[in-house]
C-alpha cells in the first residue's frame, strides 16, 4: 500500500529524473563513505522483465527512487535492491517504506522469491528500515562482500498478501 501523497512511477534508470536522484545518492556516499558506489550497473538491468526502477514524486518534483534487478546470486530466483534514497527535503513521510514495499510487492509479481540488498554501517536509518520491515542479515554477496562496512539483507517474499 502506498502512503498518502506519494506518487511512485515506473521510470526507465537512465530517465533525467532518475539520474539526478541517482547522483544524490551516489554524492551521499561520498560524503558517508568517502566514495560512490562502485558496483557496475546497466540501465537495462533495471527494465522489465529483468527489473524496474522507481521514482518517487511530491508536487511533481522527484524526491525518491529505488529499484531492483534479477539475480542468480546468492539463490536463484533473487531480486536485489539497489539505488534506494529519498532526497533530505522528503525525509520521513513515508517515501522510503513506500518505495521499498512497491519494490517489493513488483518483484515478487515478477517472480522473484526473495529479495536482497547490500547497505552501510554508515547509514543507520537504512539499517532500521530494513530491520523494521523484516529483513533479517544474510551473508555477503557480489561487489562489496568483503567490506566490512558492509551488511547484507534479505526478505522472503511468499509471506507478502
Amino acid at each position: 500500500m502506498i502512503a498518502p501523497g506519494v506518487d511512485l512511477r515506473v521510470t526507465p534508470f537512465d530517465h533525467p529524473d532518475a539520474v539526478k536522484l541517482i547522483e544524490s545518492v551516489q554524492q551521499e556516499y561520498v560524503i558517508r563513505y568517502g566514495g560512490p558506489d562502485a558496483t557496475p550497473t546497466d540501465p537495462a538491468e533495471f527494465a522489465l522483465p529483468q527489473g524496474l526502477f522507481l521514482v518517487g514524486y511530491a508536487e511533481d518534483a522527484p524526491v525518491a527512487c529505488g529499484g531492483w534487478r534479477a539475480r542468480d546470486k546468492p539463490r536463484p530466483g533473487d531480486a536485489e535492491i539497489k539505488r534506494m534514497y529519498v532526497a533530505e527535503s522528503a525525509r520521513g513521510k513515508g517515501f522510503a517504506r513506500a518505495m521499498l514495499g512497491e519494490l517489493e510487492r513488483t518483484a515478487r509479481d515478477a517472480g522473484h522469491r526473495r529479495v536482497v540488498l547490500e547497505t552501510g554501517l554508515k547509514q543507520p536509518e537504512a539499517i532500521a528500515l530494513y530491520e523494521s520491515s523484516g529483513y533479517a542479515e544474510i551473508p555477503g554477496f557480489g561487489y562489496y562482500a568483503g567490506e566490512t562496512l558492509s551488511r547484507f539483507f534479505g526478505k522472503d517474499l511468499a509471506a507478502l498478501a
